[in-house]
């Protein structure tokens, strides 16, 4: 557990005027900022020099002002394991965000945030959201999490099956025979036939003697 009055934090910002500002509010607040750096590389470099308690990185660092930062906060992670990153972003960036938040997983473990930069202005909201970074919780944007789901939606090739097409490719995905299908739900064989070929329509499967439409099905089922 992170000490509330001792934090040792990096920060990657290539805007002074926010970095400063940081390094201040950071310092008379009784935390240690141990490096600030200006772009993507020298982020990764003072991750693994410095094993700080959580680093603050802009999304949008040089060269190319894109999404620099984000891609340094990956790889930091996969060189540092655990190590705290909480994002500060003028934008939502959902792609990178959904490789950042990927690495909560097996040995990264937590330790994630990603706060819209006018989040900042709320200074003791924004250091509660740190120590919480830093003490392995994960603090998400309110317009983070609202665009990621609505991306999964949008990407569920799941979303045009009815309830009972969901309930049959469960059953499928259990391993189960459409005639075992159909015992289970009290229905027909030829009803079961109509919504399995029903789900293969809707998840784009058509014949093909290459694959098994069954089994793809199922991957696309249990992927979600």
């Amino acid at each position: 557990m992170i000490d509330n009055s001792t934090m040792r934090v990096v920060i990657a910002d290539d805007a002074v005027l926010l970095r400063e500002g940081l390094v201040r509010l950071l310092t008379e607040t009784g935390h240690e900022v141990v490096a600030v750096v200006g772009d993507g590389d020298a982020l990764v470099e003072a991750v693994v020099k410095h094993r700080p308690d959580v680093s603050i990185v802009d999304v949008r660092m040089p060269p190319t002002h894109t999404d620099e930062g984000l891609r340094a906060a990956v790889q930091a992670r996969q060189l540092v394991p655990r190590s705290p990153v909480l994002v500060l972003s003028q934008y939502v960036e959902v792609s990178y965000a959904d490789d950042l938040l990927a690495t909560t997983g097996g040995a990264g473990g937590g330790g994630i945030g990603y706060l819209l930069k006018d989040r900042v202005a709320a200074i003791d909201e924004f250091l509660d959201g740190l120590r919480r970074v830093a003490a392995g919780g994960t603090v998400l944007d309110p317009e983070v999490v609202g665009q990621l789901f609505a991306r999964r939606r949008r990407d569920d090739p799941l979303r045009e099956l009815t309830p009972r097409e969901r309930e049959v490719l469960g059953l499928m995905a259990e391993g189960r025979s459409n005639t075992a299908i159909a015992r289970t739900l009290v229905v027909s064989d030829g009803a079961v036939e109509k919504h399995v070929r029903n789900i293969f329509t809707k998840l784009n499967l058509p014949p093909d003697t290459e694959q098994h439409r069954r089994v793809l099905a199922v991957l696309a089922y249990l992927r979600n």
